[in-house]
């Protein structure tokens, strides 16, 4: 038997015994390299999965096995995050810099995910160097098993859809600029799927109804997403199956993920797909096509107008958006069997956006602290007790007051604790935020400054459970949130260019039970870098 051969049968032995052999495997390859695009008219520099922009989108069922072999072909340190995948037990896998070390050009990597007990919409994008900027993202798509109820007939066809502004300079060019101390100009335009206006279709047959999973992959604008004549009904949002309400437009914030059912019940003709910016001047918009089978004519009359800058208009739609407490989500038991709101909180973490000069240069924050990247991921620190990389509690879970500083800003919190988080956005622009490896209740969002009072106010029934959360200009966002993944877990701004320069920190989720049943060993096949390297992960 060849030597590679044998490695590859210990290698599966090892994710069969890691992820449990019951559960399907899917194996994706994947080689990423630039190429040229134009989404926007102009030739640039894109970042390409497989020859592809965007990406390919991952099909799963609930607790799969993904095997995803990742080559770099590109001349940059390359690594792939999974937005909203949580990773149970196996932050190692997360894909950003404080847990994995990048894909050096000319290698490649074999991620190893499970999608444990999910299901829903997600998407995957580049996690370093503004990569974002220049494509590497996907949709993801965890389906419900079989025997498992969805408070849905299945549709006749079921679409991803990549929303997000975008710039035509390259993002190397973009990344010159944020490392030079300077803020980047407001994007040129708005994609649908990769494509500029016109360019994004979508076929129906009348009377069918179809789901639409509408991500917002862009680096900093918030998104009305609408489809000329047609109303929505959203059905799940990051992984939870919501009341069935029917909008007749979605904001869609940095980061986040809605699916929605229409029903193709007009006229045979085609219709806009309308994207445009909210609370930006000016307002960028884009148009795709709803295209019917039996269309009689191209699109016409104005495009659709929606809401430009009206705050209250998308703090009240935000509020309406609730789980479906009767349906299931990835098990057979109804969501709302979890009474998030009748367990006590053991902690309240305020986590404020900073902003301010460093050293002469624009730099973001999290209370006060701009973060700033370690030689070695810290979850590989963490895991080998290599000292001097990062320190716990070099962060506070309260606003300080002080002015911004840098640091390897790490947040200590206890396995299984219940912990109550709020956002606060001092700024007038809209900022969301995320959180890897967890889901969480959204209890409460207002205006103004948040107060212990504000709790009164709190929806502790049926809130939507997520993993990103907007905020508001000059508002607060709070959650719940039960800390039962240990790990390393990043929590950023989804406002890329701010996250990029420094509106970011780790939880650190520790437990010290050293048992397999609380967090998976280091992967075999994990590359080992910085004041990591020359260590062992492990024997087969």
């Amino acid at each position: 038997m060849p030597p590679s051969v044998a490695v590859c049968i210990a290698f599966v032995a090892v994710i069969v015994t890691i992820a449990g052999a019951e559960d399907p495997y899917r194996f994706f390859t994947w080689n990423v390299t630039y190429g040229d695009i134009y989404p926007l008219g102009v030739r640039q520099q894109g970042i390409l999965i497989n020859g592809q922009f965007p990406g390919p989108d991952i099909h799963s069922v609930t607790n799969d096995n993904l095997i995803i072999n990742v080559y770099n072909s590109s001349p940059e340190p390359f690594l792939i995050s999974w937005n909203g995948i949580q990773q149970r037990r196996n932050s190692f896998e997360d894909g950003v810099y404080g847990t994995t070390c990048p894909i050096p050009p000319g290698k490649n990597f074999t991620y190893i995910l499970q999608v444990k007990d999910q299901i829903g919409s997600f998407y995957y994008f580049p996690s370093l160097a503004f990569h974002k900027a220049a494509g590497g993202f996907g949709g993801i798509r965890i389906l419900s098993r079989p025997r498992i109820p969805v408070p849905f007939d299945e549709p006749a066809g079921d679409y991803t859809v990549l929303i997000g502004d975008w710039y035509k300079a390259n993002h190397t060019t973009l990344r010159r600029v944020l490392d030079g101390g300077h803020k980047i100009p407001f994007p040129d335009g708005i994609l649908i799927n990769g494509r500029g206006p016109g360019g994004a279709s979508f076929n129906v047959e009348q009377g069918k109804t179809y789901r639409l999973r509408i991500s917002n992959v862009g680096l900093q604008n918030s998104l009305n997403f609408r489809i000329q004549n047609h109303k929505m009904k959203l059905v799940e949002v990051e992984g939870t199956h919501t009341v069935q309400q029917t909008y007749s437009s979605l904001d869609v914030h940095c980061g986040q993920s809605y699916s929605v059912l229409f029903t193709a019940d007009q006229p045979g003709q085609d219709y806009y797909i309308v994207v445009s910016s909210r609370f930006t001047t000016p307002i960028l918009t884009t148009t795709g096509v709803l295209h019917y089978a039996n269309s009689a004519g191209r699109v016409s009359g104005p495009i659709p107008g929606g809401p430009t800058i009206q705050v209250d208009w998308s703090l009240n739609q935000a509020r309406s958006i609730r789980t479906n407490l009767t349906a299931s989500g990835p098990r057979p038991n109804p969501q709302g069997s979890y009474h998030y709101g009748m367990i006590n909180t053991s902690r309240t973490i305020i986590l404020q956006s900073s902003s301010g000069q460093v050293d002469g240069k624009q730099r973001y924050g999290i209370n006060s602290v701009s973060f700033k990247p370690a030689d070695t991921p810290l979850k590989l620190a963490d895991y080998f007790n290599i000292g001097g990389v990062f320190r716990v509690g070099s962060i506070s879970d309260r606003p300080t007051g002080g002015g911004l500083y840098q640091d390897t800003s790490v947040l200590g919190a206890d396995f299984r604790a219940y912990v109550e988080i709020v956002f606060e956005n001092p700024s007038d622009i809209v900022l969301s935020y995320h959180i890897d490896g967890y889901q969480f209740f959204v209890v409460g969002m207002d205006g103004g400054q948040w107060t212990q009072a504000s709790r009164n106010g709190y929806n502790l029934r049926d809130g939507v459970a997520r993993s990103t959360i907007q905020v508001y200009p000059k508002s607060w966002s709070a959650i719940y949130v039960a800390l039962d993944n240990v790990g390393m877990w990043n929590v950023r701004t989804e406002y890329w260019a701010r996250q990029y320069l420094g509106e970011q920190f780790y939880l650190r989720v520790y437990t010290n039970s050293g048992s397999i049943r609380d967090e998976f060993p280091i992967p075999k096949n994990a590359r080992l870098c910085g004041r990591a390297a020359g260590r062992h992960t492990r024997p087969l």
